[in-house]
């Protein structure tokens, strides 16, 4: 069963992020967007990798994708990448920092706030594992910006 603590949990974590959006601007929007798609892309296969070992578990007993893993997916991450990105792109060092700082967050601190709120918990990751999980990707979110930066330069 679908509990109504998911469901609003699934909901703001959609929504939230992507409303925020409405202040990044037109044309920062057009400068991230596809950075932003392609970690989504990329994200939606380390979630269907991770679903498959069992990195993490879901409190609610139907096991489904859709309603467990993809909204961490479309949620966050493709408005979340774009707001690091609008704020610290040019400077690796600041990006490097304020993702570290971020993934920290969500990793040591705001997982088990999820598990206390019977979500989500850690099964096969630690928390150190899980923060290399959700910080590497920034190495790659920042390769696509540099080489989308370089492109349109040439264009």
């Amino acid at each position: 069963m679908f509990s109504r603590r998911h469901k609003v949990f699934n909901l703001s974590i959609i929504l939230i992020p992507w409303l925020s959006l409405i202040f990044i601007g037109k044309r920062s929007f057009k400068r991230f967007s596809f950075a932003g798609i392609f970690i989504v892309i990329f994200e939606i296969m380390n979630h269907l990798y991770g679903h498959k070992r069992k990195w993490w578990k879901f409190y609610d007993k139907q096991k489904l994708f859709i309603k467990d893993e993809l909204p961490f997916s479309i949620g966050p991450y493709m408005p979340f990448s774009m707001w690091l990105l609008e704020f610290s792109y040019g400077n690796f060092k600041k990006f490097i920092l304020l993702n570290a700082i971020s993934d920290g967050l969500f990793a040591f601190l705001f997982i088990d706030v999820l598990k206390k709120l019977k979500i989500i918990r850690l099964n096969r990751l630690n928390h150190v594992q899980f923060f290399i999980y959700l910080h590497y990707k920034a190495y790659l979110l920042y390769g696509v910006q540099y080489f989308v930066e370089k492109i349109r330069r040439f264009s």
